[in-house]
């Protein structure tokens, strides 16, 4: 593959963007797209592989060309690792080939450089998971996360999407035990097909979509998503639900519950409320209303490394501590919302056990009117996201 200096300098410069001025790489990429839009496809793909591979490694990438800042480097790097032949550009000068691949070799011995995370990261998933199953899934959360999307039955079932899909020459799989969950065979600029536009399906994993399911809700029910983000679970129960019932969005910021009205109108999910959360009265106002409560809460994130690539890097010990007292202080405060013979759902999408088990028990322990019926937990190497979930039953 012919190597261009404009596309190299545009993929150095993202990076420079994601490292230095902590921007989110998918927010980078699209930037810097939008500002090239005579770039076609191949000029795409090289941008956005070498710079997802170097989030990803990046660990490895600086060790490999002895700078945690020298971009250009890192992406030289990476194409000498793809095979590919390095231009004889005067900025290469200093850079050798046959050293790029000799260094690389001998990290591999080095877990913790080889699959890129940071000392008190590997240690922290080393005391969470113990160093088997740690390295087994750190390794796992550097795999590119597959496109996932859920069939909204709402328009129609799923075999009628199937065959528009077909129609379309869309490439798909089926994702067996789920009944709504597809993967797209290849990569698809999902937003601009027609049939997204038109409410046919959502982009949501796998593991998120069990989520929903894991509630069991009825259609009669009143069910309150309390951290609803841009809503994908609140439109997941809505379907779920049949359009019956009432599903009550909550979040504390009123910009993501816009986004949530918006896509709820595509999906034609009508029998969604959102509600801002501005103060105490906003959940005492509910207090013993919730026949099924789903508390998706804040995480680490840790389950949604192959997503978020770039997130290894903006975390630390201190956030993921902050974050825990957030998600105590939620189950704490929230709860009161579900009414006796409710059921409470507390998700994460973290694999660490100090923010999903132990929450849960430290809660139990507080809280001895509620009782722990299921929890389940999905692990990145089973091949998708990972996320844990517990479904609690409100004793009358």
């Amino acid at each position: 593959m012919k190597i261009y200096k404009n596309l190299v300098n545009a993929a150095a410069e993202t990076l420079q963007e994601i490292f230095d001025q902590n921007r989110y790489a998918d927010k980078a990429l699209e930037k810097k797209f939008k500002s090239h839009p005579q770039w076609g496809s191949r000029d795409r793909r090289f941008i956005a592989e070498s710079v997802y591979d170097i989030v990803r490694y990046k660990r490895l990438f600086s060790d490999l060309v002895q700078s945690e800042k020298n971009y250009w480097f890192m992406v030289a790097a990476w194409v000498i690792l793809k095979g590919d032949e390095l231009p004889d550009w005067p900025e290469f000068r200093n850079l050798k080939r046959t050293h790029i691949k000799a260094d690389f070799e001998a990290l591999k011995s080095e877990p913790k450089v080889a699959e890129s995370y940071p000392d008190w990261l590997w240690e922290f998933g080393m005391n969470e998971l113990g160093k088997t199953l740690w390295e087994k899934e750190a390794k796992a959360l550097n795999e590119p996360a597959k496109v996932v999307f859920r069939a909204n039955t709402l328009k129609a079932p799923g075999k009628e999407l199937e065959k528009k899909l077909m129609t379309m020459a869309v490439p798909f799989e089926k994702i067996e035990g789920q009944p709504e969950a597809y993967v797209f065979s290849k990569k698809e600029n999902v937003f601009k097909n027609p049939l997204f536009k038109e409410g046919y399906f959502e982009i949501q994993d796998a593991g998120s979509q069990q989520i929903s399911a894991f509630l069991n809700p009825a259609s009669n029910d009143l069910v309150i998503d309390a951290c609803a983000g841009a809503g994908g679970k609140s439109l997941h129960l809505a379907a779920l639900m049949k359009n019956k019932g009432r599903v009550l969005s909550m979040d504390v910021e009123q910009w993501k519950l816009d986004e949530l009205k918006k896509r709820a109108k595509r999906s034609g999910a009508f029998n969604i409320e959102t509600r801002l959360i501005e103060n105490e009265k906003s959940l005492s106002s509910l207090a013993g209303k919730a026949d099924k409560l789903l508390l998706d809460v804040p995480c680490s994130g840790s389950g949604v490394l192959k997503r978020n690539p770039d997130a290894k890097w903006k975390l630390s010990e201190e956030s993921i501590i902050r974050t825990k007292a957030l998600q105590q202080k939620i189950l704490n405060e929230y709860c009161n919302m579900l009414k006796p013979g409710g059921e409470l759902v507390y998700s994460t999408c973290s694999i660490f056990p100090s923010e999903n088990q132990q929450q849960v028990s430290a809660f139990l322990k507080r809280h001895p009117e509620f009782e722990l019926k299921e929890e389940k937990t999905l692990l990145p190497s089973e091949g998708f996201d990972g996320f844990y979930m517990a479904r609690l039953f409100k004793k009358s």
